[in-house]
């Protein structure tokens, strides 16, 4: 028996994952590490609660002694344990620090005093900044983030390296592009707009709406996230994307039009500071050396997406109470 331990396993992509191997695998146990903060909720994980190779422990990463004690117990350890709303790290970016960087520091430090098999750090996109109209992010693009939560995002992804770099650590790094699916925390745009069209209130475009976005299903993205732990070369960076760009706009209408509503429901609103114009992420490295690619077309991905939303409005309402 393996024994990954997940941190964050209570969050939307987080206890995806925690679904995902415990489907996959019958020879893993999974140990989700949660602080069950605003948006990690026990709810999210109700079907699996009984599971005999799962195991829950109520906790924050920057607990030192709680990493030690999980990890001593572990094989592999998959972080997603991240603040991770721009607007909130705009707002007050002093948490986003702590969590995602000292947090990230206090987990490596562990992992390289008791030993592991292998660590793999969840980043994003947002950690190379923006592009204009053309191009993509590659592995090897400059890391130029530009929001306090990239900021904090880039800075651990540093850590991680140097800790390869330094003291041999075992580690990983996927970037992924924009998630979507079910469970995601209702103050992103999908769920978000979902549940106030459900009020009957207007939904908020930042801008012209035309900032692009590259849209990854959440289950592909995990997928992607396993292949990386057990095949990726350790010390390298994969990037995860969709091949989905769309504009803010244009995911707004679908889900105006697959809720029955028009345009009169969209508000223009002043645009969010140091807003990205566009992400856009290749997927070269991981499909050529790994063989993963996204299963999930966009148009059934969305479809999905919006029907578990409307079938779960009850989830909504509880997870946001």
């Amino acid at each position: 028996m393996k024994t990954i331990l997940v941190t964050g396993g209570a969050g939307f992509i987080g206890s995806c994952f925690v679904r995902h191997i415990l489907k996959k695998y019958n020879d893993y146990n999974v140990i989700n590490l949660d602080a069950l903060t605003y948006c990690g909720n026990l709810l999210n994980l109700k079907d699996i609660e009984d599971n005999s190779h799962y195991i829950f422990e109520k906790g924050n990463i920057c607990d030192k002694k709680l990493v030690r004690e999980l990890i001593k117990k572990s094989d592999y350890v998959v972080n997603f344990a991240a603040e991770s709303h721009v607007d909130n790290s705009i707002l007050g970016p002093e948490i986003f620090i702590q969590t995602n960087v000292n947090g990230t520091l206090n987990l490596l430090q562990a992992c390289k005093e008791i030993g592991i098999e292998r660590y793999l750090q969840v980043s994003t996109d947002e950690v190379y900044g923006t592009l204009g109209a053309t191009g993509y992010f590659y592995e090897t693009s400059p890391i130029q983030p530009n929001s306090p939560y990239s900021a904090s995002k880039a800075s651990a992804d540093l850590l991680v390296r140097a800790y390869f770099e330094t003291y041999g650590l075992p580690v990983l790094i996927t970037r992924c592009s924009n998630n979507y699916g079910p469970y995601q925390y209702p103050e992103k745009l999908i769920p978000f707009f979902i549940s106030k069209l459900l009020k009957g209130e207007k939904v908020p475009v930042y801008g012209d709406g035309l900032n692009v976005r590259d849209w990854l299903y959440v289950y592909d993205h995990c997928e992607a996230i396993d292949t990386v732990l057990h095949n990726g070369k350790v010390g390298e960076v994969y990037n995860i994307g969709g091949h989905n760009e769309k504009t803010n706009l244009e995911i707004t209408k679908l889900i105006l039009n697959a809720m029955g509503k028009d345009e009169s429901s969209i508000e223009h609103v002043k645009d969010r500071l140091g807003h990205d114009r566009r992400y856009a992420i290749s997927n070269d490295k991981i499909t050529s050396e790994l063989g993963w690619k996204p299963s999930v077309t966009f148009e059934e991905g969305i479809k999905m997406t919006i029907d578990w939303y409307l079938k779960n409005q009850d989830w909504i309402s509880t997870v946001k109470a």
